[in-house]
């Protein structure tokens, strides 16, 4: 008789193989998502804070403290410092919106403007000067409260508004085919120069504004001749008489006169 074949093996619903659970798969993507939404409403809601204490700033003035800031937006100090850690982190990111916002567009947008050597360079301090006088206490709040951090970052706004004139003068010289080799330290200087004569001004106003953009204006401008009379060249520079005297031209219009 032919013998009986084992049977086959079959799985049942109480196998191993059927009961056996799936490998547990972790599920970042709901606690990532949420993490994302977190730091989105961080970024927005810090922008909003930032925003309510330069309007605070420019009705209190720059002496405000934490506490008025506070009052003044509306909310109370333990928010303001949920979404800053000190009073230094606040005064950095609102001179990050102030440069951002206000100071850098400003500037741009008189350096782009078409327009000859003297008036661009008019315009452009104009326009520095007339943005920190429209903003005075915003400006001497960021001033007189400069942690390192705030400092880094007027730093770096001296440091951008500088290559962008250093970039525009030496594109000019070049077009006029002179030594442009220098145009970096001289952007520097101007900059360094305006930034510095501006803080003076805007912190005892002895003249108008208008009066500081001629003087600083007429300054920056001797330089940008004194550069062009030399052709940019350091060389040609040194090997010129240097009297310090008024132009042979204008003493004889006064002698006609």
């Amino acid at each position: 008789m032919p013998s009986k074949s084992a049977p086959s093996p079959t799985t049942t619903p109480e196998s191993p193989a059927s009961t056996a659970s799936p490998a547990p798969q972790p599920a970042p993507a709901k606690q990532d998502g949420r993490k994302r939404r977190w730091h989105e409403h961080k970024i927005a809601r810090r922008e909003e804070l930032v925003d309510g204490t330069i309007a605070a700033i420019r009705v209190r003035g720059h002496d405000i403290g934490m506490d008025e800031i506070a009052a003044e937006i509306g909310v109370s100090k333990t928010v303001l410092y949920r979404y800053f850690t000190d009073k230094n982190d606040l005064t950095t990111a609102t001179m990050m919106r102030y440069v951002e916002r206000i100071l850098a567009p400003r500037i741009y947008a008189a350096v782009g403007e078409d327009l000859d050597e003297y008036e661009l360079t008019r315009v452009a301090i104009a326009a520095y000067v007339e943005t920190v006088a429209s903003d005075p206490e915003v400006y001497l709040y960021v001033m007189s409260n400069s942690s390192s951090a705030s400092r880094d970052v007027v730093a770096d706004s001296e440091r951008m508004i500088a290559e962008l004139v250093a970039t525009v003068l030496g594109e000019r010289l070049r077009l006029l085919e002179m030594d442009s080799g220098g145009s970096v330290p001289w952007a520097y200087g101007i900059v360094g120069g305006i930034q510095l004569a501006t803080h003076w001004w805007i912190s005892n106003k002895s003249m108008t504004a208008e009066d500081l953009i001629d003087y600083l204006t007429m300054m920056t401008w001797g330089g940008l001749t004194g550069i062009a009379s030399a052709a940019g060249s350091p060389v040609r520079f040194k090997s010129q008489p240097h009297p310090l005297r008024r132009d042979d031209r204008e003493e004889s219009d006064e002698v006609a006169e």
